[in-house]
């Protein structure tokens, strides 16, 4: 099998060799619409006709993008939707030929078949949201030396040793989630809420961060404010909602008196926000702007969201890949936080200035603030994910219990 795989990956290498060296800076993508999501992965969406773009806007490159979306898809408002948007928002303005794919299912050989479908199309830069993508960069990374692999939110953890020695054509991105999580815990209770929960998917490092930050946020907000605050800690042990999930968040809210959760895994989100609706209680978004798919369940439910700067990374990267820098990030594993105290949309983790419920108690300007602190090391946050929940509080209350599943 693996022979069979290395003589295609010949063919194709050859292949895209000959159809690059076709290419010239006065060759236009070939159009398609972008506004519908494409049904099947035999279809992949393009970018506008370059013709359509304003005249000021740069010829397309050499490059072709190709976005692969994991088990989701892009309209998720989330780690798919993130990514796809600003592939897309990128490679208009500039001329890039763009394309996504969609696997037929959940498993590394179909995404891995998506891979060797975009390499078949043309494609040499091909963007890849989310961990799921760990054992495909294994294989395909070497067998397509001259595309350039772009990945979101794969680490260490997720390529175990393959990471010692990742490929040049290989970038992956992973972010400080505990300063997004910090952020969220620390708004939440400036905001007047003192009875929180945090319901994680996996306890995966990434979502371990997440909950560890917040816990310690809400901590410092409650020591400021003289607050009793409470924090209740589960993880569901899977990434999406269900009935069991749905049944501890409805005690959460209507049993202990829980104000706000922060769903902390992928569709986890559900069983939170269909809890808190029966009883018009709040839920805090995770990655991505996610009011507008958490609001769907209750007007107003969403607090805030704990992201992470996808779109920033896409498009510096891509940016990057155009200006030839790559081998600047090629073979690395980049952690990625904060860069201004200032333009805080800039920074690659961040709560969404349009959708978080300030209020007179916690103002746009208190969060620009806190960011400064953050960035400057005023505040500090631990990224420890060893210790018991718990340990990350000196002020307010937590009680941990485990896995619901």
């Amino acid at each position: 099998m693996k022979k069979s795989r290395k003589i295609l990956a010949l063919v194709l290498s050859l292949a895209l060799v000959f159809a690059l060296a076709a290419c010239t800076n006065n060759d236009t993508p070939s159009g398609g619409d972008t506004t519908s999501p494409s049904p099947s992965a035999s279809t992949p969406v393009e970018t506008p006709d370059a013709s359509k773009t304003p005249e000021n806007t740069p010829a397309a490159s050499d490059y072709a993008v190709a976005m692969i979306t994991d088990y989701g898809d892009i309209t998720d408002q989330s780690f798919n939707q993130t990514t796809y948007e600003a592939c897309n928002e990128y490679c208009t303005a500039n001329g890039v030929k763009f394309n996504y794919y969609k696997p037929n299912g959940d498993s590394t050989a179909e995404r891995v078949a998506m891979v060797d479908a975009a390499v078949v199309d043309g494609y040499n830069v091909i963007v890849m949201p989310g961990y799921a993508f760990a054992e495909t960069i294994k294989e395909t990374a070497e067998m397509y030396p001259d595309v350039i692999f772009i990945a979101l939110d794969v680490g260490e953890g997720d390529l175990g040793d393959y990471a010692a020695s990742l490929p040049s054509n290989v970038y992956c991105a992973v972010y400080q989630e505990e300063l997004c999580g910090y952020m969220a815990g620390y708004a939440a209770v400036k905001l007047g809420y003192s009875h929180l929960g945090f319901l994680g998917g996996m306890a995966v490092p990434a979502v371990v961060r997440y909950g560890y930050g917040f816990v310690q946020g809400a901590d410092a907000a409650a020591a400021e404010t003289g607050t009793d605050v409470t924090v209740e800690y589960v993880y569901g042990n899977q990434f999406f909602g269900d009935a069991d999930i749905t049944g501890v968040m409805d005690t959460w809210y209507q049993n202990l008196g829980v104000e706000a959760v922060f769903a902390c895994g992928g569709g986890i989100y559900t069983s939170a926000a269909e809890a808190a609706a029966k009883t018009g209680g709040k839920v805090i978004g995770v990655d991505t702007d996610q009011s507008g798919i958490i609001d769907a369940y209750g007007e107003g439910m969403t607090v805030t969201s704990a992201m992470k700067g996808l779109a920033a990374t896409v498009k510096t990267m891509l940016a990057e890949v155009e200006a030839g820098n790559f081998a600047n990030h090629g073979g690395k594993i980049e952690t990625l936080g904060l860069v201004s105290a200032t333009d805080v949309e800039s920074n690659y983790v961040q709560l969404p200035v349009a959708t978080t419920q300030f209020n007179d108690n916690f103002t746009e300007a208190d969060y620009v603030a806190l960011v400064g602190k953050m960035l400057d090391g005023t505040v500090t946050v631990s990224n420890d994910t060893t210790v018991e929940p718990a340990a990350n509080a000196t002020t307010a209350t937590v009680n941990s219990y485990g896995n619901i599943k």
